[in-house]
Parts: structure tokens; C-alpha cells; sequence
């Protein structure tokens, strides 16, 4: 007798293991490359493009570059250099990051980052114990002592004018700044267009569309040009909050419809049924309906957010150096002219992190708050 009959009832076999070409990496790699004769053409094209391009690129940026040193030490022509200069980048790394900001006072913004660092960490670790407080605090404390480190002229620090501004830190306070307040502001403007009064509606609607109809570079120049003009005499405002005021307003707009769309979606028997319980029209939005919209909507607005987050490099238009604007800036200089793909490509890879950092975040949340299986 064999050892199978020995072990299993009469009729009964033991399990199999399942063929390669259905688990692990093999499977994986059958089933997603090589499943179909265009599958398979698709797969090899796509390695043979990847070989073509990929080996130029890494000498290019790390086999070939030049990482430390000075000017003289990167050939001013770029067709005679082999591989990036990031010498460019080491030399412009503070423009690139604070702008024009006095050297002497950037401690000021490497304190609020420490601080929003700290924050946003407590914030996403789960099992971490007074989450409503640390939120409370980023949301509304958290604004007031940015401001009055970064412009100063209080509690006896230097007052720096924020046309000294610039580089990363601008865009993210111009993007940090827009999607805090767009998304408020977007869900009282998607509550007012559903809202059963005419005057309600109508202001919404015609605020969303009016919005929506004109480009960002537009509401940036007229926010910077015209808007002056119509105020009463003597009375101005910063270039800067000008375009906050605009870049603001204006992805609020898009967030309406997209927080509409999660609305819309919610069963009529979930307004029903909290009708029913006797909760007033804020409580069924705030405790039944809003929580779940929001669940739903998490990828429309944090691909707002995302759109929103590199619409910031628009207000160079302005006068206003953000990440791109100071790359830009410093590649006209006469010392360092030919360097500016190091430049684009170190800012790129900024952008980069920061909205696929953003993208990773909102799937885990997603999955977080899964509550479909």
C-alpha cells in the first residue's frame, strides 16, 4: 500500500500544490506579462525600450555626474559634459529651497517644518493618543504661528517681506494654504448648490461655474492687476495673499463638485432614515451623509489636491519665485548658464515625491476606511 492510502479514506487524495504558473512570481509574471500573444509583444517592446533608455539616463544622473566641487570643476557646454553637474544644485540648494529668505532667519521656517512634521507624523500613526488635540492644534494654532514666524515684525523677530519668499518653501505655503481652505469651503459650496433655497442655489451655482469657467493663470493675473483697482483708496493687499485669496477660491470651486458627486451618491434612504430619528438638516450632514461622501470622493480630492499642489508654479506669472519660478531664476545667471536640465530634474523630482506621497497616503485611507467587505 502506498502512504497516500495509508493517510487518506478511500476515495479521497491528498492536495496538490498549485502549478507554478498561477503563484508567486511566476504567476504573477504569467498572468499580468505573458497571458496572450499581445500581452507578450507588449512585455518585449516595453524591455526593449526600457534597455534603450534606462542605461543613458543612470550614467547620465549618477554613474557619469559630478556630485560635489565647484563651477570650474563642470564644463560650461553641455554637449561636452557626460553626465549631470549637481555641483549646480549644491550651489543654488538654498535659493532653490527658501528663496531669497535671509540666511540668518531660516531657522524660523526649519522650526515650522519640525513642528508640521511632528504633527502630521502623530496624525498618521495609528494607536497615538490625543489625536483630536494634536488635529486641532495643526488645523487652526498650528496657521498663526507659521505666520508670525515666517513674516516676522512680532515678539521681536525681523519682519521679512514676502517678495523674499520663494522656492519650496512658497510653493507649500501656497499649496498647504489652498488645499486647508479649498476643501471647507468646497463642501459648503457643494451643500449650497443641493440646497432646496432658490437664492442659496443660485449664488452657489453661479459661483462654481464662474470659477470654473476662467483658467488659474487668469485668476492669479487679476488678483495681482486688477483687484487693486477696485479697492477704496489707501487700502492694499500682499501680492502674496492676493494669490492665496485666488488660488484658494478657485480649486474651492472644483472641490464643490467633486464633494457633489460624493453626495449624490449616497442612497435617498440614508436622508430617510435619518429624518426619521428626528436629527436637524446639520446634524444628518455632519454625523450620516458627509462622513460617507467623503469616503467615497478620497481619490477625486486628493487628485484636487494634487492638481492644485503643481497649479502653484502658475504665480511665477505674478512676480512670485516659487519651487520652478527660482529654478528658473537661478539658471539665468552668467556664471552657471547650461545647467538648467539639473535644475528642472532636481525640481520634477520634488514635484514627484510630494504628490505620490500624497497619492500612497489617500489609498491607504481608502483602505483604511473600507467598510465594504
Amino acid at each position: 500500500m502506498t502512504d497516500a492510502s495509508k493517510t487518506h479514506a478511500p476515495g479521497m487524495h491528498p492536495d496538490l500544490p498549485p502549478p507554478k504558473t498561477e503563484v508567486g512570481a511566476w504567476g504573477w509574471m504569467y498572468h499580468n506579462l505573458f497571458s496572450s500573444p499581445l500581452n507578450i509583444g507588449l512585455t518585449l517592446g516595453s524591455l526593449f525600450l526600457l534597455f534603450i533608455a534606462i542605461p543613458p539616463i543612470l550614467d547620465w544622473a549618477f554613474f557619469d555626474a559630478l556630485w560635489g566641487g565647484e563651477r570650474t570643476d563642470c564644463p560650461k557646454e553641455a554637449g561636452t559634459r557626460e553626465g549631470a553637474c549637481w555641483a549646480y544644485i549644491n550651489y543654488w540648494f538654498k535659493h532653490l529651497m527658501y528663496g531669497r529668505y535671509p540666511n540668518e532667519e531660516l531657522w524660523r521656517i526649519n522650526t515650522s517644518y519640525v513642528i508640521g512634521a511632528i504633527g502630521l507624523i502623530w496624525l498618521v500613526l495609528p494607536k497615538l493618543p490625543y489625536k483630536l488635540w494634536v488635529g486641532s492644534f495643526m488645523l487652526f494654532a498650528f496657521p498663526v504661528i507659521c505666520f508670525f514666524l515666517f513674516a516676522g515684525d512680532s515678539f521681536g523677530l525681523q519682519i521679512v517681506e514676502t517678495p523674499l519668499w520663494g522656492g519650496l518653501f512658497l510653493t507649500l505655503v501656497i499649496a498647504v494654504t489652498g488645499i486647508v481652505a479649498s476643501l471647507p469651503i468646497g463642501i459648503v459650496l457643494a451643500l449650497g448648490r443641493r440646497s432646496n433655497m432658490p437664492v442659496v442655489k443660485s449664488l452657489c451655482v453661479a459661483f462654481i461655474e464662474l470659477w470654473r469657467g476662467v483658467p488659474l493663470i487668469t485668476v492669479l493675473f487679476m488678483s495681482s492687476v486688477m483687484f487693486p483697482l477696485f479697492m477704496p483708496e489707501g487700502l492694499t493687499f500682499d501680492k502674496l495673499l492676493r494669490a492665496l485669496i485666488g488660488v484658494m477660491l478657485f480649486s474651492a470651486a472644483y472641490m464643490a463638485e467633486v464633494v457633489r458627486g460624493g453626495l449624490q451618491a449616497i442612497p435617498k434612504g440614508q436622508f430617510e432614515a435619518a429624518q426619521a430619528l428626528g436629527l436637524s438638516f446639520w446634524k444628518l450632514m455632519a454625523l450620516i451623509v458627509m462622513p460617507q461622501a467623503l469616503k467615497i470622493v478620497i481619490p477625486g480630492i486628493v487628485n484636487t489636491f494634487i492638481g492644485l499642489f503643481k497649479d502653484t508654479t502658475l504665480v511665477l506669472i505674478i512676480g512670485l519665485f516659487d519651487f520652478l519660478g527660482m529654478a528658473q531664476n537661478v539658471s539665468t545667471n552668467p556664471d552657471w548658464l547650461g545647467f538648467s536640465v539639473e535644475g528642472y530634474v532636481f525640481v520634477a523630482f520634488g514635484f514627484w515625491i510630494f504628490c505620490f506621497s500624497m497619492s500612497r497616503y489617500s489609498q491607504h485611507l481608502e483602505q483604511k476606511l473600507h467598510t465594504g467587505y
